[in-house]
């Protein structure tokens, strides 16, 4: 069975953490079969995970050039594997698949995390005839398969019929709800073997394979993170599950505009980040002499705000009926999700900057993300962002939530050169406001503007007129509010020859 996820870019482009990653050089079933139990019952949510026969691996990575199984080998690992899977107890079938990588036989077994867990796994899989087998709970603990002690075994039990809301069935759905137009996208776009096999096969079958549809065989339904990526609109089904992006240049609300991208999840992330970089960044270039090249700054780095953004998507609740917002003033960018982070994250760790979750709300969500490269990951947004900021030379972000973690913002300030420069634009765009608003005086207010300036002058020219009313020149419309004036003998010239050079105005007594 093909698996939705190029094993190519699993083995050599790291798209998968090394802890979910485990290397077997040959054939070990025990260990293996521990490995599996280990992944199914996922402990920290983390979805699973990987097992690669047939690579070696050294300091964590993979070994080349790839050793590789033989070819005889492969009906017999199949059988044992199908064997002592079915030993696992409740009985746990992961997605195997024999795949040619580098011209070697290798197989890739996928283990996403057990509806049914906490598993247990027998400590020995060769036995003598009746002697009696011991089962052990077994878990991940950094790269390695482990059996769980007393503490971690509460905490499996703890976490039994405990499934992320993502990866649950939602029986409000069809099967139909998912668009095979969208999962086969999604399989070309990530290089997977499943995508030529998708074209011929049902939703049904693909979403199978995919483990995007569960439930029992008589009642095949779509899980929630299958909806979220793979059907057109999924606000139908977690209502407010989309992004609001408000580019608020003035405090008045002046000006102010609003977009709000919907559609499948990636499709969400894609449009709206697409629209930050177009609209919202902005660029400064500045020569410097004697440098071969020029220096750019941004008003927000975008590789920060991809990562905020991404991060906001995959962490938010969907069981919360609330968007992912986006709000831009000349000041800052402020990014919200609800709920806030997980508890085991302190007020401490965030002032800190060290967010590492122990365990993740949606262990799905980031799976997709991360096949198509718009996450790294786990644990790696954080030193993105503030990386991203430093080169830029801007501000380091403020992390923001309440006592009740109710809710999770995270502040990019604008770079400093850009705020001054807002400054200078709102001060500019205050003068061209109030001479905007002199122009558009009515003929009457100018009468009575200038009633009251030779009220309190006596006498004056029209320049000085012109001057105090603060336009650049005499216009149409000040002459003619002066000639009406002077036709309803409120004022007059000083000068009986009208064209003489100290001619001015005044009021008529």
């Amino acid at each position: 069975m093909a698996l939705p996820i190029s094993i190519e870019a699993l083995i050599k482009e790291q798209i998968v953490e090394n802890t979910r990653l485990d290397y077997k050089r040959d054939w070990n079933p025990e260990d293996i079969i521990h490995s599996i139990c280990a992944f199914a019952n996922d402990i920290d949510n983390w979805g699973g995970g990987y097992i690669i026969v047939g690579i070696e691996e050294e300091s964590g990575m993979p070994k080349f050039p790839v050793k590789g199984l033989p070819k005889d080998s492969l009906d017999t690992i199949n059988k044992e594997l199908l064997q002592y899977c079915n030993e696992i107890s409740p009985r746990y079938l992961p997605v195997v698949e024999q795949v040619q990588f580098e011209g070697k036989e290798i197989v890739v077994i996928w283990c996403p995390g057990g509806e049914a867990r906490p598993y247990k796994a027998p400590d020995h899989v060769y036995h003598k005839k009746g002697e009696k087998k011991e089962f052990s709970y077994y878990i991940r603990k950094m790269s390695n398969s482990i059996k769980a002690n007393q503490l971690e075994e509460k905490e499996l039990m703890i976490l039994a019929n405990n499934v992320p809301y993502d990866d649950r069935v939602n029986y409000q759905s069809k099967i139909p709800d998912l668009k095979s137009s969208l999962i086969q996208e999604f399989l070309n776009e990530v290089g997977s073997d499943l995508y030529e096999p998708s074209l011929s096969k049902t939703v049904e079958e693909v979403g199978t394979d995919m483990r995007i549809i569960g439930g029992p065989t008589e009642l095949r339904k779509p899980l929630n993170v299958g909806l979220m990526f793979f059907n057109d609109s999924p606000d139908k089904f977690f209502p407010y599950a989309r992004i609001e992006v408000v580019d608020k240049p003035d405090p008045t609300g002046e000006g102010m505009t609003e977009k709000i991208f919907t559609g499948p999840l990636d499709r969400q992330l894609k449009d709206s980040l697409s629209y930050i970089k177009n609209y919202i960044i902005k660029e400064k270039i500045s020569k410097i002499s004697d440098a071969a090249e020029a220096i750019r700054i941004y008003n927000y780095p975008y590789a920060a705000v991809e990562e905020a953004l991404c991060n906001a998507v995959y962490h938010k609740s969907y069981q919360i009926g609330e968007p992912v917002t986006v709000m831009i003033t000349p000041e800052k960018m402020e990014i919200t999700s609800l709920p806030g982070p997980d508890r085991t994250i302190s007020d401490e760790d965030l002032k800190n900057y060290h967010l590492i979750s122990k365990r993740y709300r949606n262990r799905r969500i980031g799976d997709f993300l991360k096949e198509l490269k718009l996450i790294e990951g786990r644990n790696t947004g954080i030193p993105t962002i503030l990386r991203a900021l430093k080169n830029n030379g801007s501000d380091l972000p403020i992390f923001e939530t309440d006592e009740e973690r109710s809710y999770f913002t995270i502040t990019i300030p604008v770079n400093k050169s850009f705020l001054l420069k807002a400054n200078e634009d709102s001060k500019l765009k205050s003068k061209k406001d109030k001479a905007s608003d002199k122009k558009r005086r009515s003929v009457s207010e100018i009468k009575q503007l200038i009633l009251d300036l030779l009220s309190e002058n006596e006498v004056l020219s029209k320049a000085d007129l012109v001057k105090k009313m603060s336009y650049a020149k005499l216009t149409d419309t000040v002459s003619k509010a002066i000639g009406e004036l002077i036709a309803e003998q409120k004022i007059k010239y000083t000068e009986n020859k009208l064209n003489s050079k100290n001619q001015k105005l005044s009021l008529s007594k």
